[in-house]
């Protein structure tokens, strides 16, 4: 190798001495192996970065190896160090997430893996260069423009398109342009499906979903390794003030451009307005905005299922919960934690919710609660006109949890000493005669359930929601126990929850 290669790679050291030299730090991220380039960076602060992850619960590898997964570099001139690290031999490269030391600050802050943002990736500016790094292609053939049937997991190799994409979807949502907005999401649903990352934009010939707009943002960033219209919407005005408005619960974007044309730009200054009537649902998105604003963790939401599933059989032993969600699809950090809770006997699920609500009330940790009764009258079936909430019985929560019910602790914010945490939780208790169609549209993800309605609806004439599958043709309700019932109905292949992370 020549003066860079050994430059970049630094002095190896032999697992023996590795293994004995290092403390026996608590390891909490084991699907992150990172792997510190010492290139200048220097090894004593090489050294440092590594022992500070290590306590912090990462594992970090001293020498490159295929169980790396975030290659973290500081200063160093991009096609260099993409040279380099394709002479090393990894067995796939495209699977390595290649990351600036801003990714690593920011994780070491949280005390996590923090979510990898197109500015965190070292991309090759030249164009030319960025289609050679990695040649791999994105495997293109035979995918299909619907989200069902395609298998989706939570490891999305194209992060850097998908989150501009994402900002590009969510700018037209305020601006109440529905049709770009879903144009957005449909082509940032189709790259999260990859297996591959795009390296050229040759790569993405005969994808579906990709447009114009869609292109031009690919090309853009591949050559650039940004997108300058998503760099100008994060700077604006209006968006900035509509993103953070949105984020309080219980705040819509009708109800956030409200406030941004009265001249509203900050939390300050709504909380301070006279004339702002805030609804019992936005006083405690405020109230609870520290914390409910902060990702759950997986652990958290276990703990909040055992506390919700031994209430539920507190009441009813026989009751079926069920989590939902992003957890069901495997994903480690979410916003709120979802539950679907029925009865094996159609029936007996009335009245079941107000009692758990009771329980959780009576044992001190139910902080707000918003019930809503129970609007579905099967007679009204099937609708030809899809809401976005359904019409079972449901109550949106704030629940209080202690840092002792939670494996490995709470998420906690930087000086907060509390004992517990404001976690948001929905229930939702559908007739069980309707739970196999609840339980899909609740997993989610909104695009991969949006897309299954699409299809249904095109390619199979039939009416699918969280309610009922109905056969046009047939004109009549298809019977649905189970989730496989459906795509079983559908003629699709059954997708697992994980895979429906489109």
């Amino acid at each position: 190798p020549g003066p860079l290669c050994m430059l970049l790679r630094g002095k190896k050291r032999s697992r023996p001495v590795e293994a004995s030299a290092r403390c026996q730090e608590e390891v909490k991220f084991k699907e992150v192996m990172v792997y510190l380039v010492e290139k200048k960076m220097g090894r004593s602060r090489r050294n440092f970065l590594t022992s500070l992850a290590r306590s912090k619960g990462f594992r970090v590898d001293d020498v490159l190896s295929d169980e790396v997964t975030h290659v973290v570099a500081e200063d160093n001139q991009a096609g260099g160090l993409w040279s380099w690290l394709r002479e090393q031999g990894l067995r796939d490269i495209s699977k390595v997430q290649v990351l600036d030391i801003s990714w690593f600050t920011e994780s070491m802050r949280e005390g996590r893996p923090v979510t990898v943002e197109s500015r965190h990736h070292i991309q090759v500016r030249d164009f030319t260069l960025a289609e050679t790094v990695c040649s791999t292609p994105a495997a293109v053939d035979n995918v299909s423009q619907y989200a069902c049937q395609r298998r989706t997991t939570t490891e999305n190799h194209n992060k850097m398109f998908t989150d501009a994409l994402e900002v590009l979807a969510e700018s037209s949502e305020f601006n109440e342009n529905e049709g770009r907005c879903l144009a957005f999401r449909r082509a940032a649903s189709v790259l999260k499906s990859l297996p591959s990352a795009v390296r050229s934009l040759g790569a993405t010939q005969g994808l579906p979903c990709l447009g114009e707009h869609t292109e031009a943002v690919i090309e853009e960033i591949l050559q650039f390794g940004r997108c300058f219209k998503v760099e100008e919407i994060q700077c604006d005005e209006r968006y900035q003030a509509l993103k953070l408005f949105t984020s309080v619960f219980g705040v819509g974007p009708k109800t956030a451009e409200k406030w941004y044309r009265r001249g509203l730009r900050s939390f300050k200054e709504i909380l301070n307005e006279p004339a702002i009537q805030l609804n019992k649902m936005q006083r405690a998105g405020f109230l609870y905005y520290r914390d409910i604003s902060k990702t759950v963790s997986k652990a958290e939401a276990q703990a909040l299922r055992c506390i919700i599933e031994e209430t539920v059989h507190w009441i009813m032993p026989d009751a079926i919960l069920a989590l939902t969600g992003g957890f069901r699809r495997g994903k480690e950090y979410g916003h709120d934690v979802d539950f679907l809770v029925t009865t094996p006997e159609l029936g007996r699920e009335e009245g079941l919710l107000l009692h758990v609500i009771d329980r959780l009330q009576d044992q001190g940790i139910l902080l707000y609660c918003e019930h809503q009764g129970t609007t579905f009258d099967a007679t009204k079936l099937p609708s030809c006109n899809f809401e976005a909430m359904d019409h079972f019985e449901k109550c949106f929560l704030i629940v209080r949890l202690y840092e002792d019910q939670v494996e490995g602790g709470l998420q906690r914010n930087p000086g907060d000493s509390r004992a517990w945490r404001a976690i948001r939780v929905d229930l939702v208790v559908p007739p069980v005669d309707r739970y196999a169609t609840a339980l899909l549209g609740w997993t989610g993800s909104r695009q991969f359930v949006r897309d299954l309605r699409r299809f249904a609806r095109k390619e199979r004439r039939m009416l699918f929601d969280n309610h009922a599958l109905y056969d046009k043709t047939k004109k009549m309700f298809l019977s649905t126990t189970t989730e496989e019932d459906i795509f079983v109905h559908l003629g699709l292949e059954y997708v697992e929850p994980w895979q429906r992370n489109a």
